[in-house]
């Protein structure tokens, strides 16, 4: 058990942790739609925003099935990572955000070939609506 002194000791140290972050771009993927960062790379991860199934060439979103737009959204991810020097291989953690929990398998068999036989750890959710009414969104945590 840690003495009080100790636990003191602890969080101060704690406290003195410097984050260094970067702001993460690439041209390869659609541009934020608000104020916020493609990605941010600190300590050692990658924290990549929410992506929707926007085609970055067009700037248009891809309407067409779940599955079109689940790879459209991890080429978004792909891209950005990339940019960051990481990759979906080393993506550790994933959000998922479906329109509709009945479309969890089209999504999922997508998903499937994009992570290797260590995918990373998920979450899954069904929300009440997606920025501009597209059926999938993700977000990713990955190493460098």
């Amino acid at each position: 058990m840690s003495s009080p002194c100790s636990m003191l000791a602890n969080r101060t140290a704690a406290s003195k942790i410097t984050v260094m972050k970067e702001q993460i771009y690439s041209p390869k993927a659609p541009k934020p739609a608000g104020p916020y960062s493609q990605a941010i790379r600190a300590n050692g991860f990658v924290f990549a925003s929410g992506q929707i199934p926007t085609d970055p060439r067009s700037g248009e979103i891809v309407r067409s099935s779940v599955e079109e737009q689940t790879r459209q959204v991890l080429e978004n991810l792909r891209e950005v990572l990339e940019a960051a020097g990481s990759s979906l291989a080393k993506a550790v953690k994933v959000t998922v955000y479906l329109s509709d929990i009945r479309n969890f398998e089209a999504m999922n068999a997508v998903y499937a070939q994009y992570f290797g036989e260590t995918p990373p750890a998920r979450s899954t959710f069904e929300v009440a609506a997606l920025p501009k009414g597209v059926d999938v969104e993700m977000d990713v945590i990955a190493v460098e």
